[in-house]
C-alpha cells in the first residue's frame, strides 16, 4: 500500500467517526412540542386557531401556539407572569390563555 492510500484511508476513517459523533449528539437533543412559550411571530408550524403556520402567532406566550424545545424542558421553563400576575407555564397541549383578540 502506498503512503498516500494509507493517509486517505485514515482521513476517511476520521471523517466517518466525526459524522457518527455528530449524529449521536443530534439524537441526544430530542425535541418536543411546547405550547405557550413562543414569542409573537416565533412559533413553529401548526399553531392554533388564528394562526396558519410557523411565525404566525400574534401575541407573546400564545397558548395555542407551540415551539420545539429540548425534551423535558417544557414544563420547567421560567416565563414571566401575565399582566394580571398569574404565573405562566409551558404545556404539552394547547392552552386557553394569551390568545389574540378577535376582530
Amino acid at each position: 500500500m502506498s503512503i498516500q492510500f494509507k493517509a486517505l484511508a485514515a482521513v476517511g476513517a476520521l471523517a466517518a467517526a466525526l459524522s457518527a459523533t455528530a449524529q449521536i449528539s443530534q439524537a441526544e437533543e430530542a425535541m418536543e412540542k411546547c405550547f405557550g412559550v413562543a414569542m409573537a411571530g416565533q412559533n413553529d408550524c401548526a399553531a392554533g386557531e388564528g394562526t396558519t403556520c410557523a411565525g404566525t402567532s400574534k401575541v407573546d406566550y400564545q397558548g395555542n401556539a407551540w415551539t420545539l424545545v429540548p425534551v423535558g424542558t417544557c414544563l420547567t421553563m421560567e416565563l414571566p407572569a401575565a399582566e394580571d400576575g398569574v404565573a405562566r407555564m409551558g404545556a404539552m397541549e394547547a392552552l386557553p390563555r394569551d390568545l389574540p383578540m378577535e376582530g
